[in-house]
């Protein structure tokens, strides 16, 4: 029976405050975590056409800024019950942890559909309006479906992100060279017979083809197309992302 790599959700965040805060982040630090839902599901209206969560950590006002994360689902999550998108990846974490160190966003794609660069920018721009979001600390990433998105969102607006994080996903090598400058941390199964991992290997070469030094890939060894579980897992991860920002005056 194959088993795969498991991490507690828990340890993981208490794992990525204990040591932002060493490493000087001033991460927020407060009571135990309380029960009822922490993530609130946005109208779809105000942001071009999808509903999202948005998650807030506890200590977030308007006296400081915070990095943010896009968190970009896969298939299974689409449809119109917002909750679902708390099955997995960032958004099943920050439910647990009201420490969660971004301001999360996570949008929903209707059944049958795929993600529409041109709403997530709305949804984007939207949130950069009305919340207290550190425009250099933006980071992106999803799973499969939102693998793809990742890796195609990022390759249309370079200038946007301070790092990419697709995982079991795949990208166009043809715009890979408009990521030389982005750090991004791929995440693959070896095993994975729905989006094979050499999508993962292709971009990761294309990429350091045009130049990139930035980017890094994980293949998991053993493990299908459920890279997810052990990469959103790992406080690694969450900490590459925090370290990340782009470049004053972009």
């Amino acid at each position: 029976m194959r088993r795969k790599p498991r991490l507690g959700l828990v340890p993981v965040m208490g794992a990525i405050l204990l040591a932002a805060g060493s490493a000087g982040m001033t991460p927020a630090v407060g009571a135990e975590p309380s029960p009822g839902p922490r993530q609130h599901a946005q109208p779809s209206v105000e942001a071009g056409g999808y509903q999202y969560l948005l998650f807030m950590p506890r200590a977030a006002d308007d006296k400081r800024i915070w990095p943010a994360m896009v968190f970009l689902h896969g298939s299974g999550e689409r449809g119109d019950e917002i909750d679902r998108v708390k099955t997995h990846g960032p958004p099943k974490h920050a439910e647990l942890d009201p420490d969660f160190p971004f301001i999360l966003i996570s949008p929903q794609l209707p059944a049958g559909q795929d993600w529409d660069i041109g709403k997530l920018e709305a949804i984007l721009n939207h949130t950069l309006d009305t919340l207290p979001i550190d425009p250099s600390r933006l980071y992106l990433t999803g799973l499969s479906r939102g693998g793809h998105a990742t890796w195609r969102w990022g390759a249309h607006r370079p200038d946007r992100f301070a790092a990419l994080v697709p995982v079991a996903g795949t990208g166009d090598p043809e715009g890979a060279c408009r990521l030389v400058d982005t750090p991004v941390w791929a995440l693959h199964g070896d095993r994975d017979d729905v989006v094979p991992p050499e999508g993962s290997f292709v971009m990761a070469r294309a990429i350091r083809k045009c130049g990139g030094r930035l980017s890094r890939l994980t293949i998991y060894p053993d493990l299908g197309h459920n890279a997810w579980d052990p990469a959103y897992a790992d406080p690694a991860l969450y900490l590459w992302l925090l370290s990340q920002r782009r470049p004053a005056g972009e």
